[in-house]
């Protein structure tokens, strides 16, 4: 028997869900509603994740000229060969009762004059289909209304300010998690809801909590990550140098008419085209006339539809209604993670992910914009039904836990190694500049270079320029990785 931890102030229950963003809140909610215990463990307080400053909607197909087969087909698409269909089939069959949960749960979604609800068109979709709340402060709307429901809730234990630092295994099962003021939660199931890692890129739109933790802790648990090397890069992320630099400016705004222009007010690209292509396309025009940004005009946009965003921009001194808004890509979304089938199981027993840090395969080489929330309380929800039914550990975890040593405290993200992911794991790779990188001293960045070294192709949000064609015997192909052991492909339909 081998155990990982020791336990010192131990407590018991049924399942423990790791994050407080929308995944983690909505599974906490939905396991209470199985009729079981739940302990939700949360870095900050309430309301006050990553999640909280998501300005994207939900994609559902909502509207009587949309079907699921279209979402799942424009799903596919984006993803470049590379999407888990049985998976995206899920989210798209699905997207729609999660919508409708979260309206029944008291989240008020926008809607037009007439009642409907009010849809928007984003890059990728080939109808309107995206659900907001409060225009582009969908995050914090949900976030507020789920955290009040969190903190009422009975059933639900909830730890904020506490951090987990170890998973607590037994005979290759997940059983449990230790905190960092030394609590340890023994569980039937533990949820791993931490969010993503693009806080490690030196330019990003995430907050600086985004750094992956929650996967290396899956990881030294033996649990098999993926698709690593899947980042993806936003196209308009401010350019300012007054704190604001790398504010996300929502792809709504280029759906309710926002134009990319070059450093000579001409149009370059299609602002509705997959992220892939929009964020290569500033880069290319960066690069060939040498500017520190291409610029987003948003002048023939109503500053009523988003006034979080027009807030925030005219906070660091640009008025969308009159000046062009300097942008550039920035690190956005980590498409790879935690290996999980479409329950949310990970490749250890009793062992969940859900939200950003679990890979599911939907997402593939490139994101559709806005099926990232979708999937949170997609999957969310049955990882909540599937932890709700794992057997309880046994009263003889205790002592023989307790005869272990404690598993060495997560590193930080040193400003070098996020200068260095920029440089070498951006917009564009190569073996020369990935094998430096494979030997950071930070273990994520390490297991980002060896999965970008593997992957010896162009797909999506992947571009090696030394590899720069798409491989099409690696369509379906996923890199995943182990404890102490090296990339392998794994075929995921």
């Amino acid at each position: 028997m081998r155990a990982t931890v020791p336990l010192v102030r131990t407590s018991e229950t049924d399942v423990c869900v790791v994050g407080a963003g929308a995944a983690g809140l909505y599974t906490a909610l939905c396991a209470s509603r199985e009729g079981v215990r739940v302990t939700l463990v949360s870095a900050t307080t309430l309301a006050e994740s990553s999640s909280y400053w998501a300005q994207g909607g939900l994609a559902a197909a909502l509207s009587d000229d949309d079907s699921q087969e279209l979402h799942l087909a424009d799903t596919v698409t984006a993803g470049r060969g590379m999407v888990r269909r049985s998976a995206a089939r899920v989210l798209c069959d699905e997207a729609v009762q999660a919508v409708d949960d979260l309206a029944s749960l008291g989240v008020r979604f926008d809607r037009d004059p007439q009642g409907h609800l009010a849809l928007a068109l984003e890059g990728g979709h080939s109808t309107r289909r995206i659900v907001h709340a409060d225009g582009a402060a969908t995050g914090r709307r949900l976030l507020g209304t789920l955290s009040t429901l969190v903190a009422r809730d009975q059933a639900i234990e909830v730890l904020e300010g506490r951090r987990a630092v170890t998973l607590l295994t037994i005979d290759e099962r997940c059983v449990g998690v230790r905190l960092d003021d030394d609590r340890t939660i023994l569980a039937a199931a533990v949820v791993m809801a931490t969010g993503g890692a693009a806080a490690m890129w030196a330019r990003t739109t995430n907050p600086p909590g985004a750094t992956g933790n929650g996967l290396l802790l899956a990881h030294a648990a033996g649990a098999a990550l993926a698709d690593l090397e899947m980042m993806q890069f936003h196209p308009t992320a401010v350019v300012a140098a007054n704190g604001r630099d790398g504010f996300l400016v929502s792809e709504a705004v280029r759906g309710e008419g926002a134009r990319l222009l070059d450093a000579a007010g001409s149009r370059f690209v299609d602002e509705l085209a997959p992220r892939d292509e929009v964020a290569r396309a500033i880069q290319r025009q960066m690069v060939a006339t040498r500017a520190a940004s291409a610029y987003l005009d948003m002048r023939s946009v109503d500053p009523a539809r988003f006034p979080n965003v027009v807030g925030a921009l005219r906070d660091c001194g640009i008025d969308p209604a009159r000046d062009l808004v300097p942008v550039a890509p920035a690190a956005h979304y980590m498409m790879g993670g935690i290996a999980t089938g479409l329950d949310g199981r990970a490749t250890v027993a009793g062992l969940y992910a859900v939200g950003e840090c679990a890979c599911t395969g939907l997402h593939g080489a490139n994101r559709l914009a806005s099926n990232s929330l979708s999937e949170c309380f997609v999957f969310g929800a049955r990882a909540a039904r599937a932890a709700a039914g794992e057997p309880q550990p046994g009263r003889t975890i205790t002592s023989a836990a307790a005869r272990e040593s404690p598993a060495t405290p997560l590193p930080p993200v040193q400003q070098d190694s996020r200068t260095a992911l920029w440089r070498a794991a951006g917009l564009e790779r190569e073996e020369s500049g990935l094998r430096v990188l494979a030997t950071d001293p930070h273990p994520l960045v390490r297991l980002i270079a060896a999965c970008a070294l593997t992957r010896r192709e162009s797909r999506g949000a992947h571009r090696r320029i030394d590899f720069p064609s798409r491989d099409p015997g690696l369509d379906d192909q996923h890199v995943t990785i182990r404890r102490e052991s090296r990339p392998a492909w794994e075929t995921w339909r």
